[in-house]
């Protein structure tokens, strides 16, 4: 037998251990916290979930070792809303973000919303966020400023950039122009005037981004991360925003057969996640909590480029045309999976059946860290630290998903989800991968589904069956009550004003904002250290 090779990542777990270089941490009495927030994922992306998901091993051990969320919920069901309600605890008619920010946004997530880092810090503990921003990168809206220490990674989508190597996405994009403004192609839905740029803290190290490295790099910086966090004895708050699965995916090896690009794309999020738990593990099983989710549902639009729903299928929107997935408010839009491991307080092989969302990680780490909740304002997650560890298996009675662009008025509330009842005040279909979309129908009075026996919401309660007369009532003063609790809170309104001045660029005399280094173009042969030495600013 040959002798088994080692993957980067498990040189760089081996090296960090073995080297000496790393220094077990102290356990202190504040728990270290890992978020790690996939893009785009389907609820049935992982094996644990879904028996036909075969790419996902890692993940599947982790929901093992600690405990499944099979009625988990994003927050919203576009990329901005989704993150800010993660950071804030609060809903978008709250803090202000209802759709995505553009690249060329002056604003971000309003400065009178504090930010989980920003609690955290002040309760002692080092911060850093990776990957994906997506709440504003313009003068104070930049992470650094809005409570981590430490940033890497990129500040939006992927796909609002050009890159040289682009990947896979639907239309395919071009890659970025090199020579003159004659080398540009304008192709509907790709960014071809302004490349990727990737972020250290403020300033830019590469543009374009080389996008079939930014896996490996992201897991190096976190084992950095931790380590520094780790030598001064300080707790940890790592929030890890990956850029899988979203388009375009650039999977670091052809797909086997019969995978596909998608499937070998799951693999490589599944071995990122599994350096990472690596990474928990060995500061020391116990001292740090991993919770791994989703930001929304997958971009069925992408076709085969697009993750699994599960039974989650929105079957009464399917027949009248459009996507029941991203940007709805059907439960393939927002129903993410869910895992949380800490190994001697969370149990180990439990699925919890609670009904939670992603805006209850706020109030969760701040009371695990001991820290309280800022003053004059109100949160719509909840502390739900007895569900993690087992002694409880209630969570929301009610839960609001807000409208995501596919009908409504974007961030609006118009579906409320009630115990086992989810009713429709108003519904639709964003673009399906046929191209598709559903029309905006009003419900009044609304489309009421039992979802503990309609999962796929195929077949409304009919208006005048016993049960919707007796669950109206109910569902009728829930809504009414949760939209005089926003209209009575401290609310924020987000700047959503573009400048193509705020648009992050290393270097404005080259086409696309290319960087050069030392060696030519940083996409193609960068030297960290000498990028280092020479930074570009985004001001």
């Amino acid at each position: 037998m040959g002798t088994p090779s080692l993957s980067p990542w498990a040189v760089l777990v081996l090296t960090l251990v073995l080297g000496g270089l790393w220094a077990p941490c102290v356990l202190s009495r504040q728990p270290n916290f890992i978020v790690i927030l996939a893009d785009d994922v389907g609820w049935g992306d992982l094996g644990a979930n879904w028996a036909e998901t075969k790419e996902t091993p890692r993940l599947d051990q982790l929901a093992a070792e600690g405990t499944r969320f099979v009625d988990f919920h994003s927050a919203a069901s576009t990329c901005s809303p989704s993150r800010a309600s993660l950071l804030t605890g609060r809903l978008g008619l709250r803090n202000g973000v209802t759709h995505n920010f553009a690249i060329s946004s002056l604003g971000g997530l309003p400065l009178n919303e504090t930010t989980l880092a920003e609690v955290l810090r002040g309760a002692g503990y080092s911060t850093g966020a990776i990957g994906k921003w997506h709440l504003g990168h313009h003068g104070r809206h930049h992470p650094n400023s809005r409570g981590f220490d430490f940033y890497f990674g990129i500040p939006y989508s992927h796909d609002m950039g050009c890159t040289d190597n682009p990947g896979y996405n639907l239309p395919p994009c071009p890659p970025c122009p090199r020579h003159g403004t004659a080398a540009r192609v304008a192709k509907k839905d790709c960014y071809t005037e302004v490349a990727l740029p990737l972020f250290e803290n403020v300033t830019i190290v590469q543009q374009p981004v080389e996008l079939g490295s930014l896996a490996r790099r992201y897991v190096e910086e976190a084992a950095q991360f931790i380590q520094r966090a780790s030598d001064s004895g300080r707790p940890f708050f790592l929030y890890l925003a990956l850029a899988h699965m979203h388009v375009p995916l650039s999977p670091p090896l052809p797909p086997a057969p019969g995978r596909g690009i998608y499937g070998a794309s799951l693999s490589e999020m599944d071995e990122l996640v599994g350096r990472i738990k690596e990474l928990a593990d060995s500061l020391g099983k116990g001292s740090t909590l991993l919770w791994f989710t989703g930001d929304n549902g997958p971009w069925a639009q992408k076709c085969e480029l697009a993750g699994r729903l599960g039974p989650f299928v929105g079957a009464w929107q399917r027949q009248r045309g459009g996507s029941s997935a991203k940007q709805t408010t059907w439960e393939g839009g927002h129903r993410v999976p869910a895992l949380v491991y800490w190994p001697g307080r969370v149990p180990a092989g439990r699925t919890s059946r609670a009904l939670l969302s992603v805006l209850d990680i706020f109030p969760t780490l701040v009371a695990l860290a001991g820290a309280a909740l800022p003053p004059n304002r109100r949160f719509d997650g909840l502390d739900v630290s007895p569900v993690l560890f087992g002694r409880s298996d209630v969570g929301h009675k009610v839960l609001l998903p807000p409208n995501g662009g596919a009908a409504g008025k974007v961030g609006e509330l118009e579906v409320l989800r009630l115990a086992q009842y989810k009713a429709f005040y108003t519904t639709g279909g964003a673009m399906a991968c046929d191209g598709s979309t559903g029309p905006t129908e009003r419900h009044q009075p609304p489309l009421i589904f039992n979802l503990d026996r309609d999962i796929q919401e195929q077949e409304p309660l009919d208006v005048a069956s016993r049960e919707y007369q007796a669950v109206l009532p109910a569902i009728s003063r829930a809504y009414a009550q949760a939209l005089q609790d926003i209209a009575a809170d401290n609310v924020s309104v987000a700047d959503y004003s573009q400048d193509p001045a705020a648009i992050p660029c290393c270097n404005v005399q080259h086409v696309g904002c290319r960087c050069h280094g030392a060696h030519g173009a940083l996409g193609s042969s960068w030297d960290p250290h000498v990028e280092k030495r020479t930074p570009r600013l985004c001001l």
